[in-house]
């Protein structure tokens, strides 16, 4: 008997919460799970504040309002990377300077970076893509020689570390997200991290509606009244009440997610080893937390080949983000530039299912679907295969 498994792409990972939240009045933002989930972020990421957003993109939008950009600022965001790194420094004035990926991984390319910086430079963003850091020690260094604000985007990165320092601790501001698509999620949510004391005040101000709200609670002032430029950011208490417990199990759920990375990566290591497909590359500073688990193909029509037969076999495999710089709206108003690594990760990338409920069964169907891939061939189209100088 044929058995089709249909095995899923997305989280879909299940913790029970401690209850309902009780919701009483002025609590729909700010009850005991809202408090729970900040109070997470502040111990453990020793961050100087933390608002709790919306979304992961709230939390960009409010660290770009955060840097007070002036025309002809320039921010740096890598090419590889989900549109909202872009939007969240465009919609507030910046030029938007982009930077390639490494050759061997979709992280910034740091060479390229150095490059890039102007006069004009005013912050750089970075992306932890797959929950794997770059060199954050170098990173740091060049925005600390330069002046420039360093802002992780951590959306991928919750309980991963560079060294033994958590990821999202390392940039004056960070974000971190709590889509249904992440590690720990509430459906949709976010969190902004504020390292940097000096940007403290000021983001209280712009979550509180552009009020010092904080200050009358405090008692510094008899009222409050607008004095900036502001939103709403809030993270409901339902959806806290949701990921507070996710929180609590955090180490957990990474431990299950790694070990299932680790056995795609060991499964497939002959693959790499005979030039089919190039695995992703974990260097020693980076203990990450297997938010994706990716191939590299040696082309786009291979790529593509795979996906549709692991589609055929019932397994929602899928690629992931075009080049930013390849998009229509990039290169109608900054013109066209050529940043081949990324260009290649978004043409030659694969994930496979990855998520907390996947059984050992269902994982060993999917790499028995992909190694008979290569067994029959289908794969290697005339004239692609990687050369040595592609490997590792």
């Amino acid at each position: 008997m044929n058995v089709r498994f249909n095995i899923p792409f997305n989280n879909s990972q299940h913790f029970h919460t401690h209850g309902l939240p009780d919701v009483k009045r002025g609590a729909l933002f700010k009850g005991k799970f809202a408090k729970q989930v900040r109070q997470y972020f502040l111990d453990r990421y020793q961050s100087k504040e933390v608002v709790l957003t919306a979304s992961c993109t709230n939390a960009l939008e409010l660290a770009a309002l955060l840097l007070n950009l002036q025309p002809g600022d320039e921010v740096i965001i890598p090419s590889y990377t989900y549109v909202s790194t872009a939007n969240a420094f465009e919609l507030h004035g910046a030029r938007l300077v982009i930077c390639d990926s490494e050759v061997h991984s979709p992280n910034l390319d740091l060479d390229h970076l150095e490059k890039l910086i102007s006069p004009n430079t005013k912050a750089v963003v970075v992306v932890h893509y797959a929950g794997i850091a770059p060199d954050m020690t170098r990173l740091q260094g060049i925005a600390r020689r330069k002046g420039l604000v360093l802002i992780e985007d951590a959306a991928h990165s919750i309980d991963a570390y560079y060294d033994d320092t958590l990821l999202g601790s390392f940039g004056d501001l960070s974000v971190f997200s709590f889509h249904e698509t992440k590690n720990i999620s509430c459906g949709q949510g976010g969190a902004l991290l504020i390292n940097n004391p000096d940007y403290v005040d000021r983001a209280r101000i712009l979550r509180d509606c552009g009020t010092d709200r904080h200050h009358f609670v405090l008692g510094l002032v008899d009222k409050y009244t607008w004095v900036d430029v502001g939103s709403v950011y809030n993270l409901s208490e339902l959806n806290c009440a949701y990921l507070a417990p996710q929180l609590e199990q955090v180490e957990k759920i990474t431990r299950k997610r790694v070990k299932l990375w680790e056995a795609y990566y060991h499964s497939l290591r002959p693959l790499e080893e005979s030039s089919r497909l190039q695995l992703p590359v974990v260097r020693d500073f980076s203990r990450h937390n297997a938010h994706i688990f990716y191939l590299s193909l040696p082309s786009q029509e291979e790529r593509d080949a795979l996906l549709a037969y692991l589609r055929e076999k019932g397994i929602a495999s899928a690629f992931h983000y075009g080049g930013l710089h390849q998009s229509p709206y990039y290169r109608a108003k900054y013109g066209d530039v050529q940043l081949p690594n990324a260009e290649k990760f978004a043409a030659c990338l694969l994930r496979l299912p990855l998520y907390y409920d996947l059984s050992e069964e269902a994982q060993r169907h999917v790499l028995e679907v992909v190694h008979a891939y290569f067994r029959e061939e289908r794969s290697m189209l005339p004239g692609s295969k990687y050369g040595s100088s592609e490997q590792s």
